[in-house]
Protein backbone atom coordinates (compact mmCIF):
# COMPACT_ATOMS: atom_id res chain seq x y z
CA UNK A 1 0.00 0.00 0.00
CA UNK A 2 1.23 3.62 -0.70
CA UNK A 3 0.91 5.78 1.99
CA UNK A 4 1.43 9.65 2.39
CA UNK A 5 3.75 10.37 5.88
CA UNK A 6 2.19 12.97 8.04
CA UNK A 7 5.57 12.76 10.41
CA UNK A 8 8.58 11.24 10.20
CA UNK A 9 8.82 7.86 10.76
CA UNK A 10 11.78 6.10 11.22
CA UNK A 11 13.24 3.71 8.89
CA UNK A 12 10.15 4.41 6.15
CA UNK A 13 10.46 8.27 5.43
CA UNK A 14 10.19 11.68 6.31
CA UNK A 15 7.53 14.00 6.10
CA UNK A 16 5.40 14.62 3.08
CA UNK A 17 6.87 11.05 1.27
CA UNK A 18 4.73 8.91 -0.29
CA UNK A 19 6.26 5.45 0.39
CA UNK A 20 5.27 1.52 -0.39
CA UNK A 21 4.70 -0.24 3.08
CA UNK A 22 2.29 -3.29 3.94
CA UNK A 23 -1.01 -3.11 4.36
CA UNK A 24 -0.99 -4.61 7.84
CA UNK A 25 1.38 -1.62 9.01
CA UNK A 26 -0.44 1.06 7.59
CA UNK A 27 -3.87 -0.35 8.50
CA UNK A 28 -2.92 -0.81 11.91
CA UNK A 29 0.48 1.27 12.98
CA UNK A 30 1.08 4.49 10.63
CA UNK A 31 -2.68 5.43 10.14
CA UNK A 32 -4.44 5.18 13.24
CA UNK A 33 -1.61 6.97 14.75
CA UNK A 34 -2.16 9.70 11.88
CA UNK A 35 1.73 9.17 10.85
CA UNK A 36 0.29 8.59 7.41
CA UNK A 37 -2.48 8.49 5.15
CA UNK A 38 -3.47 6.35 1.84
CA UNK A 39 -1.95 7.71 -0.67
CA UNK A 40 -5.96 8.28 -2.91
CA UNK A 41 -5.76 10.46 -6.02
CA UNK A 42 -7.34 13.08 -4.02
CA UNK A 43 -4.33 13.14 -1.82
CA UNK A 44 -2.09 13.32 -4.36
CA UNK A 45 -3.93 16.33 -5.64
CA UNK A 46 -3.98 18.32 -1.80
CA UNK A 47 -0.34 17.49 -1.83
CA UNK A 48 0.53 18.45 -5.00
CA UNK A 49 -1.60 22.07 -4.48
CA UNK A 50 0.11 22.73 -1.17
CA UNK A 51 3.47 21.84 -3.07
CA UNK A 52 2.36 24.87 -5.75
CA UNK A 53 1.37 27.22 -2.97
CA UNK A 54 4.43 27.10 -1.60
CA UNK A 55 6.43 27.18 -4.78
CA UNK A 56 4.42 30.28 -5.47
CA UNK A 57 4.74 31.94 -1.64
CA UNK A 58 8.70 32.20 -2.29
CA UNK A 59 8.52 33.14 -5.93
CA UNK A 60 6.18 36.25 -4.61
CA UNK A 61 8.92 36.60 -1.94
CA UNK A 62 11.79 36.71 -4.19
CA UNK A 63 9.93 39.15 -6.28
CA UNK A 64 9.77 41.64 -3.17
CA UNK A 65 13.05 41.39 -1.98
CA UNK A 66 14.22 42.30 -5.32
CA UNK A 67 12.15 45.23 -5.60
CA UNK A 68 13.02 46.51 -1.87
CA UNK A 69 16.87 45.70 -3.19
CA UNK A 70 16.25 48.04 -5.93
CA UNK A 71 14.57 51.16 -4.24
CA UNK A 72 17.60 50.93 -1.76
CA UNK A 73 20.09 50.66 -3.83
CA UNK A 74 19.22 53.96 -4.95
CA UNK A 75 19.25 55.48 -1.36
CA UNK A 76 21.79 57.30 0.83
CA UNK A 77 21.32 56.91 4.75
CA UNK A 78 22.73 59.84 6.96
CA UNK A 79 23.66 59.01 10.39
CA UNK A 80 24.74 62.05 12.31
CA UNK A 81 27.45 60.99 15.15
CA UNK A 82 29.07 62.88 17.92
CA UNK A 83 32.36 62.68 18.45
CA UNK A 84 35.44 62.70 20.36
CA UNK A 85 39.52 63.81 19.71
CA UNK A 86 40.55 62.62 17.21
CA UNK A 87 36.82 62.43 14.86
CA UNK A 88 36.29 58.84 16.23
CA UNK A 89 33.23 57.96 17.58
CA UNK A 90 32.64 57.00 21.39
CA UNK A 91 30.63 53.79 19.92
CA UNK A 92 29.88 52.59 16.52
CA UNK A 93 27.44 52.57 13.95
CA UNK A 94 25.32 49.56 14.32
CA UNK A 95 23.29 47.73 12.21
CA UNK A 96 20.50 48.54 14.53
CA UNK A 97 21.13 52.18 13.97
CA UNK A 98 21.12 51.94 10.39
CA UNK A 99 18.19 49.96 10.36
CA UNK A 100 16.22 52.53 12.72
CA UNK A 101 17.35 55.87 10.35
CA UNK A 102 15.94 53.79 7.14
CA UNK A 103 12.58 53.70 8.66
CA UNK A 104 12.85 56.94 9.75
CA UNK A 105 14.29 59.06 6.49
CA UNK A 106 13.00 56.51 3.75
CA UNK A 107 9.85 54.84 5.50
CA UNK A 108 11.73 50.78 4.25
CA UNK A 109 11.69 48.14 7.02
CA UNK A 110 14.72 46.45 6.76
CA UNK A 111 15.91 43.68 9.52
CA UNK A 112 18.97 44.65 11.70
CA UNK A 113 19.77 41.19 11.15
CA UNK A 114 19.95 41.52 7.18
CA UNK A 115 22.24 44.15 7.12
CA UNK A 116 25.90 43.52 7.07
CA UNK A 117 28.28 45.46 8.58
CA UNK A 118 32.11 43.75 8.34
CA UNK A 119 33.74 45.54 10.70
CA UNK A 120 32.64 48.26 13.39
CA UNK A 121 32.09 52.19 11.66
CA UNK A 122 34.05 54.15 14.16
CA UNK A 123 35.03 57.12 11.31
CA UNK A 124 33.10 59.83 9.38
CA UNK A 125 32.82 59.23 6.09
CA UNK A 126 31.17 57.17 2.74
CA UNK A 127 29.92 53.70 3.27
CA UNK A 128 28.59 50.62 1.03
CA UNK A 129 27.10 47.78 3.32
CA UNK A 130 25.72 44.70 1.66
CA UNK A 131 21.66 43.76 2.59
CA UNK A 132 20.89 39.48 2.24
CA UNK A 133 16.97 40.62 1.29
CA UNK A 134 16.18 36.80 0.67
CA UNK A 135 18.01 33.62 0.23
CA UNK A 136 19.68 34.68 -3.34
CA UNK A 137 18.45 38.66 -3.49
CA UNK A 138 21.26 40.57 -1.88
CA UNK A 139 22.02 44.43 -2.45
CA UNK A 140 23.63 47.47 -1.23
CA UNK A 141 23.06 50.27 1.15
CA UNK A 142 24.62 53.60 0.66
CA UNK A 143 25.74 54.61 4.27
CA UNK A 144 26.92 58.34 5.16
CA UNK A 145 28.17 59.17 8.69
CA UNK A 146 28.20 62.62 9.49
CA UNK A 147 29.52 64.90 12.22
CA UNK A 148 26.12 65.83 14.91
CA UNK A 149 25.52 70.03 15.13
Amino acid sequence: MKVLLLEDVKGQGKKGEIVKVSDGYAKNYLIPRNLAKEATDAVMRELKAKEESRLHKIEVERAEAKALADKVASLAVVIRQQSGAGGKFYGSVTAKEISEELKKQFDVDIDKRKIIVPEPIKTFGKYELDVKYYQDVTGKINLIVTEKE
